[in-house]
C-alpha cells in the first residue's frame, strides 16, 4: 500500500528509507545488548527508568480507586467486583499488549499518531492526533477543578469566586513547571504521589479484614443503571496507550515498556479490587449510598475519621498525579506530531537545560486551564467518543502492520499469530462500538465537529508547508529548507536523544 507523502514529501522514497532505518533500529533494540547510544544521543540523563514509568502509567489510567464508587451504586457490590475482576482481561490487557508491541517496534514520541501514520499515512495519523489530544485535554481539564473542590472542604473560601480561580491557576502553573523540569522529575514525583494516595486504601483493607462478611459481596442494586456501570468501568480502566507518546524518552523501551505495562496493569487492577472488596464487605449500606467520594465515608466507618481525612487528602494528591501525567502525555504527543511534520516545528522545540518540549507544555497547559472553568457534560461524552474512534483506528493499525510489515522487528511481540491478534482486538472493539452506539445525537454532532476541525487543521498545515509560511520538520529527521541529512525516521531521531533502545 502506497503511503501518502508527509504534507507534500516524497512518499515512495520516504517509506523505503523509513522502513529500512526502522528495521535496523528495532533489530538493535531486540538484540538486548549494551550497544552504544545512537547518533545524536543525549547521553544517559533525562531518561525514564522502570519504576517511575510504572507510576506514570498508573496515573495516566487510574490514580487509585477514586471514582470507582458509581460501579457499586449503579449495579451493586456483586457486579462491581465482577466488573473490576473481568474488565481488565477484556479491555485493559488487550490495550496494554497492543501498546507494548507497537511502542517497542516504533519507540518514538507521538505513539499512536506514529502507528496510524506508519500504517495508513499522514492524514489518518493527523486525525488520530486530533481525536486523542482533544480527549486527553478535556479529561485533563477536570483535575484542576477537582483539586479545588477537595481543597474547598478544608478551606471553604476556595469553593467559589476569586479564591477558586486562583487555586485552579496556581495548580495549573505549578504542575506545568513540574513538567518543564523533565520526565525524570515528573516520574519520581508520581512515585511519591502514588505511594501516598494508595497507602490509606491498603491500611483500610487491612483494618477491614476482621469486619468483612462475604455475603455482602453478593448484593445487587434494586434499579440497575447499566450505562453508568459500563461507563464507570471504561472511564477507570482506559488510556493505557497514553504512555506511548513518551516512548522516545524511555530508557531501553524495548525492555522497559512491556515490564512497566505489566506491572501497571497489575497494580491498577488490584488497586481497584482490594479496596472494593474491603469496603463492600465491611460496611453494610445500600448500593444507592455509593456515590462519588463514598470511599472516604467507608474508611471513616471502618477505622475512624482520621482515615476518612487521609483518603480525602489522597484524592487531592491523586488529582495532582493524574493532571501531571496527562499533561506530559499530551505535550509529548504534540512533539511527536511536529517531528512527523504534521504540526509546525515550534512544537518540537525543547528547553535548553531540561530537554522538555516547553512550547507543547505551555500550549497544552493553557488549553486545559481554559477548559477547567467550564461544565460541559456533552463535550466530556464527546471526548470519550473521540477516544473510542482513536482506539478503533489504533487496533486497525496494529492488525494492518502485522499484515503489511510482518518482517518489522518487534522487540516485544504479542504472543499470537494474525488470527489470534485479530481475536485480541475484537472484544474491546465490540465494546467501543457499544459505547459509541449509546451516545446521543449531541455527542455525535460535537464529535463530528471536532473531527472536521481535525481534518481542517491537517489541510491548513499542508497548505502552510507548501507556501513556506510556517517551518516544519520533513518527517524524516530534518527541517524543511535545511540541507537534507541522511534519511532518518522521526521516531529514531526522537529516541536518539536518550541513548540505547
Amino acid at each position: 500500500m502506497a503511503r501518502e507523502a508527509h504534507l507534500g514529501g516524497d512518499a515512495a522514497a520516504a517509506a523505503k528509507d523509513k522502513n529500512a532505518e526502522a528495521d535496523a533500529m528495532a533489530a538493535a533494540d531486540d538484540g538486548g545488548g549494551g550497544g552504544g547510544a545512537r547518533p545524536g544521543s543525549g547521553g544517559g540523563e533525562h531518561k525514564l527508568s522502570l519504576v517511575p514509568l510504572i507510576f506514570l502509567i498508573f496515573f495516566e489510567v487510574a490514580g487509585g480507586p477514586y471514582g470507582a464508587e458509581p460501579a457499586v451504586q449503579s449495579a451493586g457490590p456483586l457486579y462491581a467486583l465482577l466488573g473490576f475482576l473481568v474488565f481488565p482481561f477484556i479491555w485493559a490487557i488487550p490495550e496494554a499488549l497492543v501498546t507494548a508491541e507497537l511502542s517497542t517496534a516504533m519507540p518514538g514520541n507521538g505513539g499512536f499518531v506514529l502507528w496510524a501514520d506508519r500504517a495508513f499515512g499522514p492524514f489518518p495519523g493527523s486525525l488520530m492526533g486530533t481525536w486523542k489530544y482533544v480527549s486527553g485535554a478535556i479529561n485533563g481539564a477536570a483535575f484542576p477543578a477537582l483539586c479545588a473542590d477537595y481543597l474547598a472542604r478544608v478551606a471553604p473560601a476556595v469553593g467559589a469566586g476569586g479564591p477558586r480561580v486562583a487555586a485552579i491557576v496556581a495548580f495549573n502553573v505549578a504542575l506545568s513547571f513540574l513538567n518543564y523540569t523533565g520526565l525524570t522529575v515528573v516520574g519520581w514525583t508520581a512515585v511519591g504521589l502514588g505511594i501516598a494516595s494508595l497507602s490509606p486504601f491498603l491500611l483500610m483493607s487491612g483494618v477491614a479484614l476482621p469486619k468483612i462478611r462475604p455475603r455482602r459481596w453478593g448484593g445487587v442494586a434494586r434499579d440497575k443503571d447499566w450505562k453508568l456501570f459500563f461507563n464507570t468501568l471504561f472511564w477507570n480502566l482506559n488510556y493505557w496507550d497514553s504512555v506511548s507518546t513518551m516512548a522516545g524518552e524511555v530508557e531501553r523501551p524495548g525492555k522497559t515498556l512491556p515490564k512497566a505495562l505489566v506491572a501497571a496493569v497489575s497494580m491498577t487492577s488490584l488497586g481497584y479490587l482490594l479496596p472494593l472488596m474491603a469496603a463492600t464487605g465491611a460496611v453494610d449500606v445500600a448500593p444507592e449510598d455509593w456515590g462519588n467520594g463514598f470511599f472516604a465515608d467507608a474508611a471513616g466507618m471502618i477505622a475512624g475519621r482520621w482515615l476518612k481525612y487521609w483518603i480525602e487528602v489522597g484524592a487531592v494528591l491523586s488529582s495532582i498525579g493524574l493532571y501531571s501525567a496527562t499533561l506530559s502525555s499530551a505535550a509529548f504527543q504534540l512533539l511527536g506530531m511536529a517531528d512527523l511534520g504534521l504540526l509546525p516545528r515550534v512544537f518540537a522545540v525543547r528547553a535548553p537545560v531540561f530537554n522538555t518540549p516547553w512550547v507543547s507544555i505551555v500550549v497544552t497547559s493553557a488549553i486545559t486551564l481554559g477548559m477547567s472553568f467550564f461544565s460541559f457534560n456533552n463535550i466530556v461524552a464527546a471526548a470519550n467518543f473521540l477516544y473510542s474512534l482513536g482506539m478503533l483506528l489504533e487496533f486497525a493499525a496494529f492488525i494492518w502492520l502485522r499484515v503489511k510489515r510482518p518482517d518489522l522487528p518487534r522487540p516485544y511481540r504479542v504472543p499470537a499469530r494474525l488470527p489470534g491478534a485479530v481475536a485480541l482486538c475484537l472484544v474491546p472493539s465490540a465494546f467501543l462500538v457499544f459505547v459509541m452506539a449509546i451516545a446521543g445525537w449531541k455527542v455525535y454532532a460535537i464529535s463530528a465537529a471536532f473531527t472536521a476541525a481535525g481534518a481542517g487543521v491537517y489541510y491548513i498545515m499542508r497548505l502552510c508547508k507548501a507556501r513556506g509560511c510556517l517551518r516544519f520538520s520533513d518527517g524524516g529527521g530534518g527541517d524543511e529548507g535545511a540541507a537534507a541529512p541522511a534519511p532518518t525516521p522521526a521516531y529514531q531521531r526522537q529516541g536518539s536523544r536518550n541513548g540505547d533502545v
